[in-house]
């Protein structure tokens, strides 16, 4: 009999032994660190169980083989409800840590930025080219992103989405996206609307983004764009033709090359502003806050022109023959430069 009770007490002993060793094993490989040296995007598609997510980890070397990643998830349950999506894996990470994130849901979030000044086609192929956008627009066409968004018409499409940076999920829509940025800027030119200075010559909110746009193009120097805003409020007031590059440039589309001629600046288009009288008949780009808030609130001046001045801002005139001197002056700046 106590031969017996020692060899059940050996064997438990062994037993303990061999439990407190697998799990010491299953603590240090869940604490091990993952197989990857680099920053990796890894998804896991929804209805992937605990065979195949490990198949999947090995496959894609990111944990080694072990017999003890199952074992990990029976002694800790809630590493096993993992979430499909798309996640961001990083060097150093254990196998916990990620298991983890999985069942935390937290996707790797990707960015995106629209630039201030850029226009809407510019904005689409920068949604093309971006990673991991699910594509629902059948082509690029105003007409077709005006009727993805609900709009009335393409009329409301160009200047219309605020450029910022936008971050997203794996298989967010490129409609999503557009909606986010649309919305954005229809509630900041709302608010700006509701704040600008009376007596300014805009009969809609359009015709404020319009000028917005405009001044956007003009100067990117924070300080200048009110006495933009008031050269060409200035020039409204009078009758005289805002005569400004680009407008004329947005007009010929892809006949532009990079260079303006006489005959460019004399050519009508609905946007060339040395032919119409009046604003342009919408937006020729992303204007961003800073240049609306110039739009609602130039500064009053009795500017009716202005010139690069050769140094990354302009000088501002009132009269025809100050502007003629102005002009002189820079091209003599550009000249000594270009000889240098």
């Amino acid at each position: 009999m106590m031969n017996k009770r020692k060899i059940i007490a050996g064997a438990i002993v062994i037993l303990a032994l061999i439990v407190a060793f697998c799990y010491w094993q299953v603590r240090q490989f869940a604490a091990s660190p993952l197989a990857i040296n680099q920053e990796t995007i890894f998804t896991l598609p929804a209805g992937t169980g605990r065979v195949a997510l490990e198949a999947q980890l090995e496959h894609d070397n990111i944990i080694h083989h072990s017999i003890w990643f199952g074992t990990l998830l029976k002694l800790e349950p809630e590493l096993a409800k993992f979430k499909a999506g798309t996640y961001r894996l990083q060097p150093k990470m254990t196998v916990r840590e990620m298991l983890a994130l999985l069942a935390s849901g937290k996707e790797a979030q990707f960015p995106i930025r629209f630039v201030e000044g850029t226009r809407l086609q510019e904005w689409m192929a920068e949604l093309r080219a971006a990673p991991y956008i699910k594509h629902t627009l059948k082509d690029d066409q105003f007409a077709t992103l005006a009727e993805a968004l609900k709009l009335d018409s393409a009329d409301g499409v160009e200047g219309w989405f605020y450029p910022d940076t936008y971050l997203y999920t794996a298989n967010t829509t490129d409609v999503a996206l557009l909606k986010r940025a649309h919305q954005r800027m229809v509630t900041l030119v709302d608010t700006i609307w509701q704040g600008k200075m009376s007596d300014l010559p805009y009969k809609t909110q359009n015709d404020l983004v319009t000028m917005a746009s405009i001044i956007e193009k003009e100067t990117a120097v924070n300080d200048e764009r009110t006495k933009v805003a008031s050269v060409f409020i200035n020039r409204l007031r009078l009758g005289m033709r805002l005569q400004t590059d680009p407008t004329v440039i947005y007009g010929m589309g892809e006949k532009y090359n990079g260079n303006l001629t006489r005959k460019d600046l004399e050519t009508p288009t609905a946007y060339n502003t040395y032919v119409i009288s009046g604003m342009p008949p919408g937006p020729i780009a992303m204007p961003g806050k800073a240049s609306l808030e110039a739009a609602a609130h130039p500064s009053k001046t009795n500017y009716l022109y202005f010139v690069a001045d050769g140094k990354g801002g302009h000088t501002f005139t009132t009269n025809l023959a100050s502007h003629n001197r102005a002009v002189q002056v820079y091209r003599q700046a550009l000249k000594e430069k270009n000889e240098q």
